[in-house]
């Protein structure tokens, strides 16, 4: 929902479609604005007509027996339908001839961006007969539904603030400029009815969707959307909530009868036959049951078909935490669902470290046993369900056992994310950042989960590709830094991530260009640690893009063919050699990388971080591209995947069409990062 100002009118038409403008029997759905019924005089035309917005209408149940000959949809400002009208284009945008129709629900705008005001009538018209086969007439002074601006925030406390609230449509809110300092325990997005904010009300997940307690804002645009079938008919008042302390620390009476479009937002029910359900995100719940020795637990997850859903429990007893975690990785190959049982010994993919695993690992790669017993799994509608079981008590001594009934709530942990092109969980894209406890042993079932929703949110665009062309540079500067969300490495390269890359004269994973025969030097400060899976990132070269290469089987290694960066010994074994210390730019404290799809472009995304470098000389790696170098290699990381990207291999600069980095600016970062080598 962060990006709905990008919709256009055709967008809009189009999503009402798409998602689904349910059955007209549905009679408590919210449409917009009733116009009036459609007269019937010929061809069986009839329906209810809406006004959706300034510029569209919605026929529900409309029927037309497609037998006219030239007939079109047909508005103007005449007193009735005549010649004197202009053709309003169907609900796929086109003006071809109408055909036949029955009992469906389409909408059509308006064109030229013509108004609901400007017209008097809308109609099934025959343009060779001049004849209507069906109308209905605007009434006088009729207001279309449009975004509505009510007041603002109360400042009550904790600093709580906002410009005026904009009742977008039927289920979205948007709250400009507003703050809050971040400092209540329990604090929420609230809704509910009555006089005013009570603990009878329900939370709203907050602008990313997240039912965490609210982080801090300040002068942010905030755009909510009411969770399940919820809609602002439904309710009083919008509150800042704490339920610690059961005090509203900012309000605003919603007003009732609003004249606001209807939602695009579709609302896709999941029913489980578990006793208990938790919404952990608005795109994510857990449902589950203990019977006998065992726990069922089912993950429901909105997610892309390459996502995989991660849920267990947490690495420590007084909080929420990744490290020492015992978890479930679930997802769907193909037609084959599968729940996998993974421990966390370190933020990082499984990698080796001194000849031993760590990172995100499956139990058997280091030793223990998958306790995970895979049940069931269904894809529908967007919707991935997988339904495993464990034992209470597990017979692997590295698994967690679970806590009794008298335990109460413990502390668990959960993440979505992109599989890796060998089906290993990368760097997730969602994942809470409060803690998150559950009483997955409680007596009394309760489910505390809303219906999946769905809107057409604009597309991310990737942040620009940079590349850096200079015929006379010949030293690269390599250090480390965050990948940059979604915009970042992902949106560059359409690959999954770490949640690290290469900078490369502190530019993001830019395509470099190198000529055959000339000699370069890259100046490697990517971590010489071997003992951390963390940030232990000597820079190899291959002709292939995913890199990683330690992690590879012997024979998945002997594919690949490495160009610089590794020696092999007398028995064959790969050893780095341009392993550097480390240079990371990192998030500050303060930042929470979950925005970082909010940047617009790279250059506002790298003065948010800031950097830490550790003493010493980088280590230096010396290429020569010669005529056996295939036209494009990648440089990547020895120890971890999908880290770096493309050189281009050119026999001449002259021939070469590639757009060039800007030498000041290139001169300027080197500057700058020799600082900080």
């Amino acid at each position: 929902m962060r990006h709905l100002d990008g919709l256009t009118r055709l967008t809009f038409a189009a999503s009402l479609l798409f998602f689904g403008v349910r059955a007209a029997e549905d009679e408590k759905e919210y449409r917009g604005k009733y116009i009036g019924k459609l007269n019937t005089y010929d061809n069986q035309v009839s329906g209810d007509v809406y006004a959706v917005d300034e510029y569209t209408f919605l026929l529900a149940k409309f029927t037309y027996d497609g037998t006219g000959s030239d007939a079109f949809f047909w508005s103007g400002a005449a007193s009735r339908p005549g010649p004197e009208g202009f053709i309003v284009p169907d609900e796929y945008g086109t003006t071809n001839v109408l055909n036949k129709y029955y009992n469906k629900d389409i909408t059509v705008n308006l064109p030229d961006r013509k108004k609901l005001t400007e017209v008097k009538w809308l109609a099934v018209y025959d343009i060779s007969a001049q004849k209507a086969f069906g109308d209905v007439y605007i009434p006088e002074e009729f207001e279309p539904p449009r975004t509505q601006r009510i007041s603002r925030l109360s400042k009550t406390s904790r600093g709580v603030s906002s410009d005026s609230i904009e009742i977008v449509d039927s289920k979205t809110i948007r709250i400009k400029g507003f703050s809050y300092d971040g400092s209540g325990k329990e604090t929420y997005f609230w809704v509910g009815g009555g006089p005013q904010p009570s603990t009878k009300g329900n939370k709203v997940p907050d602008d990313m969707g997240y039912l965490d307690r609210l982080r801090k804002y300040y002068d942010e645009t905030v755009i909510l959307q009411l969770p399940g079938d919820l809609n602002v008919f439904q309710i009083d008042w919008l509150s800042v909530y704490d339920l610690e302390t059961k005090q509203s620390f900012g309000s605003v009476i919603i007003p009732d009868n609003l004249n606001v479009p209807p939602s695009l937002v579709t609302v896709i029910p999941h029913k489980s036959s578990l006793p208990n359900c938790a919404q952990l995100h608005k795109d994510f719940q857990v449902n589950w049951e203990v019977f006998g020795p065992q726990i069922t637990i089912e993950l429901v997850g909105q997610i892309p078909e390459d996502y995989y859903m991660a849920f267990g429990f947490s690495g420590s007893t007084e909080k929420s935490q990744m490290i020492g975690a015992d978890l479930a990785v679930a997802y769907i190959d193909g037609a084959r669902g599968l729940a996998i049982d993974y421990n966390i010994t370190a933020k990082s993919p499984c990698t080796k470290v001194l000849g031993r695993y760590k990172g995100v690992c499956k139990d058997l790669v280091v030793g223990g046993l998958d306790d995970i017993q895979y049940h069931t799994s269904s894809r529908t509608d967007g919707i991935t369900v997988i339904t495993y079981r464990r034992s209470l008590i597990p017979a692997d001594h590295g698994d967690q056992t679970f806590p009794g009934e008298d335990t109460g709530p413990i502390y668990v942990v959960w993440a979505l994310g992109r599989l890796d092109e060998s089906k290993e969980p990368s760097f997730h894209d969602f994942y809470p950042k409060a803690d998150v406890k559950l009483e997955l042993g409680r007596k009394d079932s309760k489910k505390e989960c809303f219906d999946f929703t769905r809107t057409n949110n604009e597309f991310l665009p990737a942040w620009n590709i940079d590349r850096i062309f200079d015929r006379t540079l010949r030293t690269f500067q390599a250090t480390i830094g965050p990948s940059g969300g979604k915009r970042g490495y992902q949106g560059i390269t359409r690959r999954a991530t770490t949640g690290l890359a290469w900078y490369m004269n502190g530019f993001l994973i830019p395509e470099l260009t190198m000529k055959r025969g000339l000699t370069y030097l890259f100046k490697v400060k990517g971590g010489n640690n071997p003992h951390s899976a963390e940030h232990y990132h000597p820079l190899i070269i291959t002709d292939e893009p995913a890199g990683g290469y330690d992690r590879l089987s012997d024979d998945a290694q002997k594919a690949v063919r490495v160009l610089a960066g590794v020696e092999f010994s007398r028995r064959g074994q790969p050893r780095p050699t341009a392993a550097g210390p480390l240079c990371l730019a990192q998030h500050s404290d303060a930042r929470d990388r979950r925005l970082d799809d909010d940047f617009t472009d790279f250059k506002k995304f790298n003065r948010s971080l800031v950097f830490k470098c550790d003493d010493g000389e980088a280590a230096s790696l010396e290429v020569t591209p010669n005529t056996s170098w295939p036209d494009v290699v990648y440089y990547n990381s020895f120890t971890h995947p999908n880290m770096g990207w493309k050189i281009h291999i050119i026999d001449s600069f002259a021939k070469s069409g590639a757009r060039t980095v800007a030498p000041a600016m290139t001169f300027l970062l080197t500057v700058t990062f020799n600082y900080f080598l």
